[in-house]
């Protein structure tokens, strides 16, 4: 049995987010379906670079041209330019990108074949919005929903019926060419409509969620955003989608390597969703009564409501607080709640492993821990505990993961 069990769960975690790797998950399909003749290539994404570089390592020369947008911060050197913009929130960077990438398309020839590379985070990086909507407006209808406590089908919902270039609009604007995507999925039942806001996919559903409090701005660009395209529109015709990468793939490398590590498995098929802080503590209380010995995998990704002024962290620090004030003077449990991004919200930390004395080390420093946790700050308590996890950008994104174990 491994001496270090808070160790060997990194270790785990970090083995299932290599599984998924944009840059990997790219030249595996490309080597089992070879890709006939040369393509234009269009990357965005928090995992773009990672995609783009293992397109580039299978067909070199054969990529005529490339335009690729990602989160700051996550920049890898390629043959191309690559452009940097906002994450979570959208900013200049982002609209900017969304009209580089119009005449971007405008350029390809229309006997051309395009290799899209998407993963999560397009929806804020790349946007080109419906007429009467502005940057401000724009940011202020996403700090909205990211405070709503909507899911992201929800809120993709939303966002894509005030885009150009979203809920398939990007595959009219690529019209009449012949279109392969690669999508790293970062959405619950890996809908392709949701990945990114779905620029290749049609949706006509007409399904938003209750938006009975949401701002008179958001009503208004609404209803004034032009029907989406009908999916019997030519333009899907030309649209080849692959999911290449899922949650389900990196909890099963989870349990792979778990399992070499000489430890028991138990993976849970449910998709965790929900309030994080409740989630937390019923996943903490599920760890405190399974078998020792036995790491737990769970997967998915929850919310949080945010108060006026929310303080440090995102969804996994606050899931992971609420776990640790679940575990309290508990002795050789642990539990990681990461996303596979390496980022949290907001912050560049990927989340938290937190052990039955977690809340002691960090109220040593002054922070009291449900106080943290209701302020939304349970990054600043978890720094001052000791328990953030850091990965840095990832090159993938396929939602979040979270481990558990007790040993005793």
């Amino acid at each position: 049995m491994p001496t270090d069990p808070r160790q060997q769960l990194l270790e785990i975690f970090l083995a299932a987010v290599a599984a998924v790797g944009g840059r990997a998950s790219v030249a595996e399909y490309l080597r089992n379906h070879p890709l006939v003749g040369s393509a234009y290539l269009i990357a965005f994404g928090k995992a773009a670079c990672a995609m783009a570089r293992g397109a580039h390592e299978s067909l070199g020369g054969r990529i005529h041209d490339g335009f690729v947008v990602t989160k700051r911060g996550g920049t890898e050197p390629l043959p191309w330019p690559v452009i940097e913009a906002g994450h979570p929130m959208p900013d200049e960077s982002s609209l900017e990108a969304g009209e580089k990438l119009i005449r971007f398309v405008q350029t390809i020839p229309q006997d051309a074949q395009v290799l899209v590379l998407l993963s999560g985070g397009a929806s804020a990086l790349v946007e080109a919005l419906s007429s009467g909507v502005g940057l401000k407006e724009w940011q202020d209808i996403n700090r909205w929903l990211l405070a709503s406590g909507f899911d992201i089908h929800a809120m993709n919902a939303v966002r894509k019926r005030i885009s150009r270039i979203k809920g398939g609009r990007l595959a009219q604007l690529l019209y009449p060419r012949k279109v392969l995507c690669l999508a790293i999925s970062d959405v619950p039942g890996d809908e392709p409509r949701s990945i990114g806001s779905g620029p290749l996919t049609a949706d006509e559903s007409g399904m938003l969620p209750d938006l009975t409090n949401a701002p008179e701005l958001l009503k208004a660009a609404l209803t004034g955003a032009p029907a989406l395209p009908k999916s019997d529109d030519p333009c899907f015709r030309h649209v080849e989608f692959k999911i290449i990468a899922t949650l389900a793939d990196a909890k099963h490398a989870a349990a792979e390597k778990a399992k070499k590590l000489g430890y028991e498995v138990d993976m849970h098929p449910e998709f965790i969703e929900g309030d994080a802080i409740e989630t937390g503590a019923r996943l903490a209380r599920g760890l405190l009564e399974s078998k020792p010995g036995v790491v737990q995998v769970w997967g998915g990704e929850t919310t949080v409501k945010l108060p006026l002024r929310p303080g440090r962290g995102g969804r996994n620090q606050s899931l992971a607080l609420s776990a640790a004030l679940a575990l309290q003077n508990h002795k050789s449990v642990w539990l990681l709640a990461a996303g596979t991004d390496g980022t949290d919200g907001p912050t560049e930390d990927a989340g938290a492993l937190v052990d039955g004395e977690t809340v002691t080390r960090g109220e040593l420093h002054g922070p009291i821990a449900r106080e943290a946790l209701a302020r939304a700050d349970a990054g600043t308590f978890l720094e001052a505990s000791g328990d953030l996890v850091h990965t840095g950008p990832t090159g993938t994104n396929v939602m979040d993961l979270i481990l558990g174990l007790r040993t005793k």
